[in-house]
């Protein structure tokens, strides 16, 4: 009597979660599945079933393409600094004991930031000729750099937004676990003549091994799902060569009233994700694999 009293009330406290669940993730998932089937779009009239033509146009479709290597190259260019300079800014906040709380929150202010907010600095910043980036780089006779107009500056400038505005939430994380490490460790190494570098490689990384294989996998899927910074900041351009997968989403589903094909492409869209992070889970399984027989 008293398990199934404890059962109900186990069912009751999980009841709101699933409600929500089940409104805005199971449902919206189910009506894209079956608005990728279908022809509907948002300019009214009946929506005829077209099975998988949705589907087949969005692989042959070369803009499907175009904007999903933006978004990996997007990825590939800022993934890395995410991690290195988050693991930096953690490990420069962690020694540095006076004013360590000024740190963090220096470091963390700009994640809490709206992405508009963050966008028109950056736009400022980003203006050719009266822009701060220019004004600096003309201190170094670099003339005024097509920032909003090429498309390698265009592509580089959304980069360092995306490192200055997210970095902080890695950095947290690093800044967390270095707290975690047992600082019996650093003591028992200085006595055996250990220095500052010796205990970075040897115990440090090491240690931080697990939560670096964690923001690895946050940042990527973070990075792959790209929207705000370059919808606001270049619009896609020039000529959509900064367009991400999802900006084509919205503009094919939003601008074009072609639902049903949006959510066609967002569900390959899906696909490909889910078959990186199955090859990234399976890599680790063997890389664990190795070190056990090892």
């Amino acid at each position: 009597m008293l398990s199934s009293s404890r059962d109900r009330s186990g069912v009751l406290f999980v009841l709101p979660f699933l409600a929500v669940y089940l409104l805005f993730l199971v449902v919206p998932l189910v009506m894209g599945l079956v608005a990728s089937l279908t022809d509907v779009g948002l300019t009214g009239g009946r929506a005829e079933f077209v099975g998988l033509a949705n589907f087949a146009e969005a692989l042959t479709d070369p803009a499907v393409w175009r904007s999903f290597g933006v978004t990996l190259l997007f990825t590939a260019l800022s993934a890395p600094p995410l991690i290195a300079v988050g693991l930096v800014m953690a490990l420069l906040t962690h020694r540095l004991a006076p004013a360590r709380w000024l740190w963090r929150m220096a470091f963390f202010a700009p994640y809490v930031l709206p992405s508009s907010a963050v966008a028109l600095i950056f736009v400022w910043i980003l203006q050719p000729d009266f822009g701060l980036a220019d004004s600096m780089l003309s201190w170094f006779g670099i003339g005024p750099v097509g920032w909003l107009a090429e498309t390698a500056p265009a592509m580089a400038g959304v980069v360092l937004t995306t490192v200055w505005w997210t970095v902080g939430f890695n950095f947290l994380l690093y800044l967390a676990a270095l707290q975690a490490i047992p600082e019996d460790l650093y003591e028992a190494s200085a006595l055996d003549g250990a220095g500052g570098w010796r205990q970075l490689w040897s115990i440090t990384l090491p240690m931080l091994r697990p939560t670096t294989a964690l923001i690895a996998v946050l940042q990527v899927l973070a990075s792959l799902k790209v929207f705000d910074q370059f919808y606001l900041i270049t619009n896609g351009g020039p000529v959509h060569t900064t367009r991400p997968i999802l900006q084509y989403v919205y503009e094919t589903g939003f601008t074009n009233y072609r639902t049903g094909y949006a959510s066609a492409v967002s569900y390959v869209f899906f696909a490909g994700i889910l078959l990186l992070t199955l090859a990234h889970f399976s890599i680790q399984r063997r890389r664990r694999e190795r070190s056990d027989h090892g």
